[in-house]
């Protein structure tokens, strides 16, 4: 027996049809549609999630704790350790410079908007260069024991920005 392209479809009962509420009481769901009788919930338009009939509701009365930074940067870490894994394993090349687009690439920086946090975790034994927007203190001085270097983006002067600029021209304004 030969398969028609024309002749394809699903096996009996593959796919379920979805409910047709409304449709007459011989169907089930006629008469009401399964809402039950009138009220705000019978009607359509409806966003009540989270109220409670008037208390307090449970997002409201559990206590609140920490602090969130909005501003706070968004480092992908990666630990020296796990850099030695990858290098041993010859998925890193030791002589090109390890950046966030190339530790990426072998799945060890995951998100991380704002580049690559290195940290001192782990064993390092290759001299290996890295390019990253930031490092521990432990992982630089591991790194350079190692016989490597890490670069770092050029720290900004206090006061540099939009608002120093801002300062900057109401001073010689009033002068």
């Amino acid at each position: 027996m030969t398969i028609k392209l024309n002749e394809l479809r699903d096996n009996k009962g593959a796919r379920k049809g979805r409910m047709r509420v409304g449709r007459g009481i011989g169907s089930g769901k006629g008469k009401t549609a399964g809402r039950g009788q009138k009220g705000q919930k019978a009607r359509s338009g409806v966003a009540i999630n989270g109220f409670e009939g008037g208390q307090m509701p449970l997002h409201m009365r559990i206590p609140k704790r920490g602090f969130n930074n909005i501003f706070a940067k968004d480092f992908a870490i990666v630990n020296l350790g796990m850099v030695q894994k990858l290098v041993d394993a010859k998925k890193l090349d030791a002589k090109a410079v390890i950046d966030h687009a190339a530790l990426k690439a072998v799945g060890l920086a995951r998100g991380g908007k704002d580049g690559v946090r290195l940290l001192a975790k782990g064993e390092l034994t290759s001299k290996l260069n890295f390019a990253v927007a930031g490092a521990s203190k432990g992982a630089i001085e591991a790194v350079e024991k190692a016989g490597g270097k890490v670069e770092l983006p050029e720290a900004k002067p206090e006061g540099e920005g939009k608002k120093a600029t801002r300062k900057a021209a109401a001073a010689a304004k009033k002068n």
